[in-house]
């Protein structure tokens, strides 16, 4: 018998780094591998705000390196590009308070291995934390999210390479891009929304071509067609953005951050924060375990949920959900990932694991725009595990039903 497909649309949004919300993530993470580069053993949980030609840096920092907080964050806004005084914040001109204090002892007592009581390393909070993949994307990535990344990431890099072609480009600018699925697939793009700051000179026609020029470059022909519905500045204006037009917060974008509303979100924001906040290294560990899932063939779909109480090291439940496409039971595989041995959700080997204390090869502030999912050199992007996790899932099921 032949059944009707199933069909439903899917959106997701990205943001670029000039978002006033991006700014100040990028300016919390610049912090945050400011400390660690010196001290890897820092405790940061820093929170920026940025509105007109404003930047106040707050928080708990408990750290031996010497940082220079105003030079750093006048330096990421100055990479970002707010260089001109028309759009009334600027690297130069924006005034840098200071709000800064020691982390809570209470809380250091939780998250600090004492040797000499053998006690571990305990989570820095309690809370859930999620990860996600899926095999949409060569990345394991849900596609809505991952190509709004593309294109708001592929018009920056443009406007930073040449710009003097791309002038009438200014920072801030957001993608949003619906996809039609079919049986639970990807098969279509049906609409993609772009907003892009601009000069007072550009002309509309400027910015539709470049977008279309984008989309064509960054989603794959498969997926496009010429009823696609482009929606380019729809107000028609948007000369005064930024944190001159939009008040801009730490951790405001948590679902642009994760998988676009596809995976669930524990609701902790990821920058600024050091390692030792679960609600950041677990959520990553989340991701690896769940990529290496889908990588393995064990599933086309895996979402893992792991929660932890404060001080306590190991997590108090880990729930996996295959949607269904799983080739070995959710349980099976839940037990397996919590207590078979390979992967471990301990928060000290969380972080010896990834390299969370020491990056290598990558920083904190290159998470805090475009995604922290999804791109490669990130660490928990591995697919280390996938070749080894069928036979070895397949053993512990023997075991634990003999």
């Amino acid at each position: 018998m032949n059944l009707a497909k199933t069909r439903h649309v899917l959106t997701s949004e990205s943001v670029s780094e000039g978002h006033p919300d991006k700014v100040c993530d990028q300016i919390s993470d610049a912090i945050l591998d400011a400390c660690l580069a010196q001290d890897p053993e820092s405790r940061v949980a820093c929170e920026t705000l940025t509105t007109t030609n404003l930047i106040v840096i707050s928080g708990e920092v408990t750290t031996a390196a010497t940082v220079e907080w105003e030079k750093i964050a006048r330096q990421v806004v100055r990479d970002i590009g707010y260089n001109d005084p028309a759009t009334g914040f600027t690297a130069d001109d924006a005034k840098v308070f200071l709000c800064l204090h020691k982390q809570s002892q209470d809380i250091s007592l939780g998250v600090t291995a004492a040797t000499s009581q053998s006690r571990e390393q305990g989570a820095g909070d309690q809370g859930m934390m999620y990860g996600y993949a899926c095999n949409e994307t060569r990345e394991l990535m849900p596609a809505p999210i991952y190509y709004a990344h593309k294109i708001v990431e592929k018009l920056a890099e443009m406007r930073h390479a040449d710009p003097a072609t791309y002038s009438f480009l200014r920072p801030d600018a957001k993608s949003q891009v619906s996809f039609v699925y079919e049986d639970g697939v990807p098969v279509t793009v049906e609409n993609i929304v772009v907003s892009h700051q601009h000069t007072p000179d550009m002309q509309p026609d400027q910015l539709e071509k470049l977008v279309r020029q984008v989309v064509a470059e960054v989603i794959p022909a498969k997926f496009l067609h010429d009823r696609i519905k482009y929606y380019i500045n729809p107000t028609g204006r948007f000369v005064i953005g930024g944190p001159a037009g939009d008040t801009g917060l730490t951790g405001r974008k948590i679902i642009v951050d994760s998988y676009g509303g596809v995976g669930r979100h524990g609701g902790g924001s990821f920058s600024g924060k050091d390692p030792s906040k679960v609600d950041r290294s677990a959520a990553y560990m989340a991701r690896y375990v769940a990529k290496n899932v889908v990588a393995a063939g064990l599933a086309e779909r895996c979402e893992l949920q792991v929660s932890y109480a404060i001080g306590v090291a190991k997590p108090l439940s880990l729930f996996v959900d295959t949607f269904g496409t799983g080739k070995v039971a959710d349980d099976v595989i839940a037990d397996f990932l919590l207590n078979g041995g390979m992967f471990d959700f301990r928060p000290a080997e969380i972080i010896k694991t990834l390299g969370l204390k020491n990056p290598s090869g990558w920083t904190y502030r290159q998470t805090a725009v475009y995604g922290h999912f999804g791109r490669p050199f990130f660490p928990w992007e591995k697919t280390d595990k996938a070749a080894a996790l069928p036979a070895a899932i397949s053993a512990y099921q023997k075991a634990r039903n003999a």
